[in-house]
């Protein structure tokens, strides 16, 4: 079944890191953060992330990794559940993403979820999300993007 919804970053905070000494320097830093997000629509609900990246700004390009917490709603079923995902920007565009539902992490009505998604950017800066998932059953693809 498929599910999707927007979702907007209510908060975005910059984590210390303690590294060991002598840190590696790179051309693009590493960075940690930790995220709180809003879900609207058939994904209904918020979510806490941990989310860590090499990105350089000014060319908008580097790589992310995220791990999520949701508590919420898919097609009205409560619970929660674990989601991790990670892409790559080159400027404009996505590519090498990865997006996978934790399975055994599912609680409540949606204990027992497994499946995938994915996320896009409007152009107007509207972030969309999908999961195509299963509880209890057999996961059914949902095809490509929105």
């Amino acid at each position: 079944m498929r599910a999707s919804g927007t979702f907007t970053v209510e908060e975005f905070a910059p984590a210390a890191v303690r590294l060991p000494e002598p840190p590696v320097e790179t051309a693009v830093p590493v960075g940690v953060a930790t995220m709180r997000k809003r879900y609207d629509g058939e994904i209904g609900g918020r979510s806490e992330t941990l989310f860590t990246a090499a990105y350089d700004q000014a060319a908008a390009t580097g790589t992310y990794v995220a791990m999520e917490s949701f508590e919420g709603t898919l097609h009205g079923q409560g619970g929660t559940f674990n989601f991790a995902h990670s892409g790559t920007t080159l400027g404009e565009g996505r590519e090498a993403e990865f997006f996978v539902i934790v399975p055994g992490s599912g609680t409540g009505a949606l204990t027992g979820i497994r499946g995938a998604g994915g996320l896009s950017i409007d152009a107007d800066g509207t972030h969309r999300i999908w999961f195509d998932y299963e509880v209890g059953g057999s996961v059914t693809p949902g095809g490509g993007g929105r």
